[in-house]
């Protein structure tokens, strides 16, 4: 018996342990295939590989930012005195644009004498800024080919602008979705925090046995709903509410997401909150009201006190269960990659960026990587996040 009970124990042992590294290498995995493909996007151009960008020859014109080109083919820039120092009217053109310029028989079959054309037609034309498929682009090309700047991690998360499928260079700023992110996250922190506090209180210290087993059920029952049903019911109730309320042309605004996030971030607010509230030593409170102070003041006085990292580390826990999400935000929050001032504005965050463009993007291409670049960002705030947690859970109160 005793031989086959040590057995037993080492197969039992071998199970756990195997298991756990499995999940820790798989976990470590994860990480490495995210910061893999993140890292990628950056000291490469934002250019597709097949396209070039090519000027008159005369161009004093050396180099151009992803968000030059993007002006440029947008017309917001319309003169190279803006970007090369020379005054003269830009003319933009793409390969429609180029191959619009001349007959079918000028072409040729299968657009064979397009290269030569191309290459004559930015040759004589000085204010002329192409781009077109690099197959089309002569070996003896008598024009200047322009490089774009390498995309830096600084110009990544400091930019403003997000546009990745601008022709012929995207434009990847991710400040926009940084900051949405947190507007929505704060604005539901600021909402859920005092609800969830004080219903933590009330089912710690207040509520009767009875009411307490009722009550605790539901709240905990909120944490299951999926999140897909917040957002309907935010886009059904709340954002037509919204505008309703503050008159606006959109009711897809940062509140929505913040309410949803504050709604569905509760659960975790309150089941922790009231735990922490809970493991009060019966004693402390004792002493309490045996010196003479009411029930009210042991609570402000001593429970709270005592409960305080527990209470903290649930805020926290709200903010990264808020951060994290995906398809509620992305159905209440109007998608607007814009730099929010108001609540009453379209945001957009990081998680419902990724959502929507994941499965639109090219694999392996620049767009691709860029959206992993936003899930390193994720993942740190995210990290740091729990860090802060495990740091408030080991402090003394």
């Amino acid at each position: 018996m005793k031989l086959l009970r040590r057995i037993t124990e080492k197969i039992t042992h071998g199970i756990l342990f195997t298991s756990s590294m499995v999940t820790s290498i798989t976990v470590l995995l994860v990480v490495l295939f995210l910061f893999r493909e993140g890292i990628g996007l950056f000291n490469q151009t934002a250019i597709e590989g097949h396209l070039v960008v090519v000027v008159n020859s005369s161009n004093p014109l050396s180099q151009l930012t992803s968000k030059q080109v993007k002006d440029i083919f947008n017309q917001d820039i319309t003169n190279w005195k803006d970007i090369a120092g020379t005054e003269g009217e830009i003319i933009p053109k793409s390969i429609d644009d180029l191959a619009g310029l001349f007959t079918e028989e000028e072409l040729g079959t299968d657009f064979k004498n397009l290269p030569d054309l191309i290459e004559k037609y930015v040759k004589e034309n000085p204010g002329v800024i192409a781009y077109f498929p690099e197959t089309y682009l002569k070996k003896d090309f008598k024009g200047k080919l322009i490089p774009l700047k390498k995309i830096s991690v600084k110009e990544f998360i400091t930019g403003t602008e997000w546009y990745p499928t601008s022709q012929p260079a995207a434009v990847y700023g991710a400040l926009p979705l940084i900051l949405g992110t947190l507007w929505v996250s704060l604005g539901a922190i600021l909402l859920a925090l005092p609800i969830g506090l004080i219903t933590a209180i009330y089912m710690a210290e207040v509520a009767g046995q009875r009411f307490r087993n009722i009550l605790k059920p539901v709240v905990e029952l909120l944490s299951g709903i999926p999140s897909v049903v917040y957002g309907f019911f935010g886009l059904v109730v709340l954002v037509p509410l919204i505008q309703k309320l503050f008159k606006l042309d959109v009711g897809e605004t940062a509140l929505a997401g913040s309410v949803i996030l504050a709604i569905m971030s509760l659960p975790t607010i309150i089941t922790i909150a009231e735990d922490a509230i809970r493991t009060t030593p019966r004693a402390m409170k004792e002493a309490s009201l045996a010196l003479g102070a009411s029930h009210w003041q042991t609570l402000v006085r001593i429970t709270i006190p005592f409960a305080k990292s527990g209470i903290i580390a649930a805020v926290i826990l709200g903010i990264g269960r808020a951060v994290g999400e995906t398809m509620a935000v992305l159905m209440v929050t109007g998608n607007a990659s814009v730099i929010p001032h108001t609540f009453l504005e379209p945001v957009r965050t990081i998680p419902a960026t990724i959502a929507a463009e994941l499965g639109e993007a090219s694999f392996g291409g620049t767009h691709f990587k860029a959206l992993f670049a936003l899930g390193i960002i994720l993942f740190i705030m995210t990290f740091i996040f729990n860090m802060l947690v495990e740091t408030v859970k080991t402090r003394k109160t």
